[in-house]
């Protein structure tokens, strides 16, 4: 699944693409999304100017001044630029022509992805209740702490809870929690501060690697010109269950939480 580094790295991607020029047409060829495509989508945006493209959590928000476009990339799903002429393949399912000629085009085999408009980002359902983004400096030792202090639930399920912070998947939680030295199924509310410290700073640390790297391409993912991310070429516990941890040479475990598997190396996380 597209996590917070793989949908910022496609927003950097396009946005230099894109900023500025004005949306001519959109074609839906299949409105069977997570959500069904909006019928009046075309007639919203259509003739509007992007001013901006910024992301929340793993939102990409489409700023078209009085009408915000919202696309989530689901469980499979990539925004490419189109090559001039390129015709859709099976499971191409929305087009956006801009007055440059340029295509972006949603690819989502699965169609966990979503196509939405709002007048109100900020008070949108999907967003109104998700918490601070994790490169900024609301997450923080203080805010972790705080969220975790009357926590049970193991940290690796708190880290990964949107309404604690946003965009913290599966493979990041598991290498920020080597880099702070933290096991996952540890409960929350036995962290100290100093430990919060170290976890928020790590999981910082992971994600900026992360979006430097374009993410992490497992399955289908590509960044918006059509490249995998690199990222799960650095990991140091994720999906290496038996191999020797890289820092001590201690075969790295693997466990189920919520459906997920998590890594962790026994002796380095305590």
């Amino acid at each position: 699944m597209p996590e917070l580094p793989e949908v910022e790295t496609t927003r950097l991607g396009l946005l230099p693409r894109l900023r500025g020029r004005t949306l001519r047409r959109i074609t839906v060829r299949n409105p069977h999304l997570r959500w069904p495509v909006p019928a009046d989508l075309e007639r919203q945006l259509a003739g509007r100017k992007l001013v901006d493209m910024t992301r929340r959590g793993k939102y990409l928000l489409f700023d078209f001044g009085r009408v915000t476009q919202l696309v989530h990339l689901g469980m499979s799903g990539s925004l490419r630029l189109a090559a001039p002429g390129e015709p859709a393949a099976a499971h191409d399912h929305v087009d956006w022509l801009f007055d440059d000629g340029t295509t972006l085009r949603l690819r989502d085999p699965r169609r966990f992805g979503a196509v939405l408009w709002t007048a109100d980002a900020a008070r949108h359902p999907l967003l109104a209740h998700l918490g601070p983004e994790p490169l900024t400096p609301d997450f923080d030792a203080v805010y972790l702490h705080a969220q975790c202090r009357h926590r049970n639930a193991a940290i690796k399920q708190v880290i990964m809870d949107a309404s604690v912070v946003v965009g913290v998947g599966n493979i990041y939680a598991s290498e920020s929690l080597f880099h702070a030295g933290i096991r996952p199924a540890t409960a929350a509310q036995r962290l100290s501060r100093p430990a919060c410290a170290r976890l928020a700073e790590a999981i910082k640390r992971v994600l900026a690697a992360a979006i430097a790297a374009g993410g992490s391409s497992l399955r289908d993912y590509v960044a918006s010109d059509g490249e995998p991310g690199y990222f799960q070429l650095q990991t140091r516990v994720y999906d290496r269950a038996g191999l020797p941890c890289k820092t001590c040479g201690t075969p790295v475990r693997r466990i189920v939480q919520g459906q997920r598997a998590s890594f962790y190396c026994p002796t380095c996380q305590r």
